[in-house]
């Protein structure tokens, strides 16, 4: 009984009064690895705030982490009406595209993100990942250069640029990336 009554002043202590506070016991759910209990919290921070960008962000998040790439797509869409310049977005959008096999959507959504952070070397890696799926080795090894010029350390980018040097025969350029 007195675990129960604890957990009821504990709940009423914590509970959600604004979108905001949703949204962060939804940041708080993604965490911990509860998807379910997040977008539940984004839904009421967007039932109280429609207009909010980064719940309807952090909801297709939580929809990508439960492998609904459709339901991740059509929140992060939201989000970018709501915010053009939403960078994270598009990248996470365009993975989503990735995973469901729209390669030119996802290069289409790695290059919006692209022209808004010009630095931003995973979207590169991300875009030469779609153009490798395309058998488009040229474009790839140019996406991953300029991944490798933006962040040197960037082990995958070395790995899939090999890998398409490969798919082009050019061995000895390969060995050196791997």
């Amino acid at each position: 009984m007195k675990k129960v009554l604890f957990l009821l002043i504990l709940n009423l202590l914590y509970s959600c009064k604004t979108a905001e506070d949703h949204q962060n016991r939804g940041l708080s759910n993604l965490e911990l690895g509860k998807y379910n209990e997040a977008i539940d919290d984004f839904n009421n921070a967007i039932k109280l705030k429609p207009d909010f960008a980064d719940a309807y962000y952090f909801r297709g998040h939580s929809a990508t982490m439960l492998r609904d790439h459709s339901g991740s797509i059509s929140d992060f869409n939201k989000a970018i009406k709501i915010d053009p310049a939403y960078v994270i977005a598009y990248g996470n959008r365009g993975v989503s595209k990735d995973v469901l096999k729209d390669y030119y959507g996802a290069i289409a959504d790695f290059t919006k993100a692209i022209e808004l952070k010009p630095d931003f070397a995973e979207a590169y890696y991300l875009r030469g990942n779609s153009k490798v799926k395309l058998k488009d080795y040229y474009g790839a090894i140019a996406d991953f250069n300029k991944a490798i010029e933006l962040n040197p350390d960037y082990a995958n980018a070395y790995y899939l640029r090999g890998n398409s040097k490969v798919k082009l025969k050019d061995y000895y350029e390969a060995i050196t990336d791997f």
